[in-house]
């Protein structure tokens, strides 16, 4: 009877949810490591970045190389419910942790299986395409540190590229792919900038009229400075020099030399001249940009897409105001802040 009366309890201030395992999955041991490597034997890199980052582009130039693989969006750490959702039960834990299960050698098998799951996922696709280098890219927007710390406690021989972009750019990007697929989660405040903005885009130009509301340049410029932050500081405290970060205004400034340093940090080997101009050609692509065209053609057609710069054409004095205040510090630890005036 109490403990019924608990679960009410419980289930009235914060609803129904599944039960978690009572103590925390431990973090795999470098013997772990190295036996499952004797199965799962390739490499593997994991690409971070707040959304409309360019993590796309990167992952688009990071597999031309012919000895790296590298697939979209799996969100092991990045997304609920995670890779960890696999384990993370009162009846996962009893069944990897239960001492009679001689299989696991007194320690629980949550992180082997966790691993043991990752690897082959990408390993399955490395195979088929020939390739000894594997990775997965997954934007992570909402969980920031956290995704760093749970990676590292399933992959911590894993090599972290940490691709960053101008918030302020960031913000335009994410406020066009709102408005191009009409989410649901517009407000009527939204749906009328929406509205003048399809029956006058012209008014809107060299920054007129805000595009924005307050509350969303408050939300997305916060998240994306918590979320570049975390992830900068966590990936230099536990990755060390598998650590590695970029500009996406570098890469697309100089995309040869900044793909290069990519490829000799994952530990590929001959870089050959030859990928320059597959490099170029594959910039002249832009499958995000033509999928928005087909989608909203008057919203889409307001300015290129995946440039650098776009928020000096969009931005009004009162958009700056309020993102400076957000994200002015962090814009200003990536040398984004020109002067303190912008």
């Amino acid at each position: 009877m109490i403990n019924r009366m608990n679960r009410a309890g419980r289930i009235l201030l914060w609803g129904d949810q599944k039960a978690r395992r009572q103590t925390p999955i431990p973090d795999i041991t470098s013997r772990e490591v190295a036996e499952l490597k004797r199965f799962f034997p390739r490499d593997k890199f994991f690409i971070l970045g707040h959304a409309r980052s360019g993590t796309t582009l990167l992952t688009r130039l990071v597999r031309l190389h012919p000895e790296i693989h590298c697939n979209y969006q799996a969100h092991f750490f990045t997304r609920k419910p995670l890779l960890r959702s696999l384990v993370d039960t009162p009846e996962a834990e009893e069944w990897f942790g239960r001492k009679s299960n001689r299989w696991n050698h007194g320690r629980d098998l949550s992180p082997v299986v966790l691993r043991a799951v990752a690897d082959y996922i990408m390993e399955r696709d490395a195979v088929a395409v020939g390739k000894r280098i594997v990775g997965d890219k997954s934007p992570s927007s909402a969980i920031h540190g956290q995704a760093v710390r749970d990676l590292h406690a399933v992959f911590p021989d894993a090599r972290l590229v940490h691709l960053v972009r101008d918030g302020r750019d960031v913000l335009i990007s994410e406020r066009l792919r709102n408005f191009v697929e009409e989410s649901r989660f517009l407000t009527a405040q939204d749906r009328r900038i929406l509205a003048q903005l399809r029956n006058n885009p012209h008014s809107f130009g060299n920054a007129q009229r805000s595009i924005f509301t307050a509350a969303m340049i408050r939300r997305v410029a916060g998240g994306w400075a918590t979320n570049v932050a975390e992830i900068h500081a966590e990936g230099h405290r536990l990755f060390g020099r598998r650590y590695y970060a970029l500009r996406y205004e570098d890469l697309l400034k100089e995309p040869f030399d900044e793909m290069t340093k990519v490829w000799k940090f994952l530990g590929a080997g001959q870089i050959a001249k030859a990928l320059e101009a597959r490099i170029s050609k594959e910039l002249r692509v832009n499958p995000d940009e033509e999928w928005q065209a087909r989608r909203g053609a008057g919203i889409a057609s307001f300015l290129a897409k995946g440039t650098a710069g776009n928020w000096r054409s969009v931005l009004t004095d009162a958009d700056k105001r309020i993102f400076k205040e957000a994200a002015g510090r962090v814009l200003d630890s990536w040398k984004y802040a020109e002067s303190a005036d912008w």
